[in-house]
């Protein structure tokens, strides 16, 4: 199963969005019509990488816009960049979704004690590779990082694509800090803090920021696969989530679009043109003592 990607707009700006189609050439949801595993039986996921790794602009799933491109997230009027906290460079993982899933809002957590954050839970690919904006790959879960971020469960799975050199060699989370010491460190230490120099309080975790394993980590995402079945069926509040997708309701669904409902989506959007600029500030350097 392939997918490729259609660039409107211009990058750096707000009217930017990346669409995506299946093999077919059908304009098809992120959240909803790629499909969760792509290999059940061998516990295969798809990723929709959102953010290739060292860039800094907040890429991510727009689910509240109709066929949920993804689009560069904006705060009080302005583009979301992470800032580079030192030691680090924008994002060091790629870093994406997994489709079909859901951390519903109106659930708590019997583990971490907090609600759902209303997204399709987070993935960290750890690979060699830096991956492309929008690129769909596959990926073998490693395990899972429980963060709580303004009192909201936000999971953080950690994956590698199945195609990378290291693959065969990283099978869960405890080989991950046998083969790649400091890397697992780095990653809670930049979740902890990339807020801050928005003048936000450093995040917490659940399980005192310890990892949890693949056979756990691949339970919470069959969880949250749950969760996205009742919503997609409307047996969950989707409040301001939009639900419409191409290939998973029924064509009499209120969430069913249309071939020519998607091509109208699209073509109302900006005409793909010439990237704008990045801010100067986006590549500076932010460094505090750790607490």
């Amino acid at each position: 199963m392939s997918f490729t990607v259609e660039e409107r707009g211009n990058l750096n700006n707000p009217n930017y969005r990346i669409f995506f189609k299946n093999a077919d050439g059908k304009y098809v949801s992120p959240f909803h019509d790629i499909p969760m595993h792509a290999d059940e039986a061998q516990n295969i996921f798809h990723m929709v990488v959102e953010v290739p790794r060292w860039t800094n602009a907040k890429m991510e799933i727009a689910t509240k816009d109709i066929l949920n491109p993804i689009k560069q997230d904006m705060k009080k009027g302005k583009l979301r960049y992470v800032a580079n906290v030192f030691p680090y460079k924008g994002y060091i993982w790629n870093y994406g979704a997994i489709p079909q899933t859901w951390e519903d809002p109106a659930h708590k957590d019997g583990d971490t004690g907090y609600y759902g954050d209303n997204d399709p839970i987070d993935v960290c690919e750890i690979g060699t590779k830096v991956c492309s904006r929008g690129e769909v790959i596959k990926v073998k879960v490693l395990g899972i990082l429980a963060m709580i971020d303004e009192g909201e469960t936000d999971w953080k799975v950690i994956a590698i694509n199945v195609d990378d050199a290291e693959a065969k060699e990283l099978n869960n989370i405890a080989d991950v800090k046998r083969l790649k010491p400091g890397y697992l460190e780095a990653t809670v230490d930049w979740f902890r803090r990339y807020k801050v120099p928005d003048g936000k309080p450093e995040n917490n975790f659940a399980f005192n920021g310890e990892f949890k394993d693949k056979d756990f980590a691949i339970k919470t995402i069959k969880s949250t696969h749950k969760f996205w079945k009742a919503l997609i069926s409307q047996q969950a509040d989707a409040g301001e989530l939009n639900c419409k997708n191409t290939t998973v309701s029924a064509v009499d669904s209120p969430n069913y679009c249309s071939a020519d409902e998607a091509q109208a989506v699209v073509a109302a959007t900006s005409p793909s043109g010439k990237e704008e600029p990045i801010p100067l500030s986006v590549d500076q350097s932010f460094y505090y003592e750790r607490k």
